[in-house]
């Protein structure tokens, strides 16, 4: 089975859906080297202007695969494509979240231009937790939700509902689960009203309105990202986790 499933729903629309549903479509290098691609590819079909992202089962999408974020020698190349992901969402995307987007998938929802949520969904940073940085995830956050939302998002790195989500600006809409993916196509079809050289040009100045652009926050993000990817408390922190057992933290 294809790790990502692509559905273009019209000319102007596709949707890719993360297609690991047994692992709670956890993030791996095959997993993001896919979505990279097929996000390029739409990107450069002159006819497609939004992508819908949503992930398959029961979440869309828990984070990084903390089995393979184990292995030392990929723990760059993980980092770096979760980093190319961000910056190659050029299009107008629509995330349509359902039952989790934790770590990294709350960081591809946060990275996306509209977020539908299901009313039961779960939204959280727990990086910290696992001796790692959300620096990457940073970059979004800042801007959509405020400094103070922000710190209480990563420090506290507690999950939030979706209707706490929806008050911080973090989603658009939460809606039944059953109104999901027709709402995110509602938002779609609103963005095909508006001329395609406008609504990238606008796409793009939103972001410049910012002090740094978004890849110069990436770039800077994933240095303390792969800092901390490298550490003994990354080590201990994902080991804790696919041990099923409490990390023992030692102050540094």
């Amino acid at each position: 089975m294809p790790v990502v499933i692509i559905e273009k729903q019209t000319p102007q629309i596709t949707v890719l859906t993360l297609n690991r549903p047994e692992r709670r479509n956890a993030l791996t290098i095959e997993l993001l080297t896919e979505l990279t691609a097929e996000i390029e590819a739409a990107s450069a079909d002159e006819q497609q202007r939004v992508l819908i992202l949503r992930g398959a089962g029961a979440a869309f999408c828990t984070g990084l695969d903390l089995k393979e974020a184990a292995d030392k020698k990929k723990a760059h190349a993980t980092a770096e494509m979760v980093a190319k992901t961000l910056i190659t969402l050029s299009l107008i995307t629509i995330a349509a979240v359902h039952g989790a987007a934790v770590a990294g998938g709350a960081g591809i929802m946060s990275a996306c231009d509209l977020v539908v949520a299901a009313e039961r969904t779960k939204i959280g940073y727990p990086e910290v937790r696992r001796g790692l940085v959300a620096g990457l995830v940073m970059t979004f956050l800042r801007r959509q939700v405020g400094e103070r939302n922000m710190r209480e998002l990563l420090f506290g790195s507690e999950l939030i509902n979706a209707q706490r989500a929806l008050e911080i600006g973090l989603v658009n809409r939460v809606v039944a689960q059953d109104e999901l993916m027709s709402k995110a196509q509602k938002f779609a079809y609103s963005v095909l009203q508006g001329a395609p050289g406008a609504l990238a040009r606008t796409k793009k100045l939103i972001e410049e309105l910012s002090s740094s652009s978004v890849k110069e926050d990436v770039d800077l993000a994933l240095k303390y990202h792969l800092q901390a990817r490298e550490s003994d408390e990354a080590r201990e922190g994902i080991a804790a986790f696919n041990e099923k057992r409490s990390p023992k933290w030692i102050r540094p």
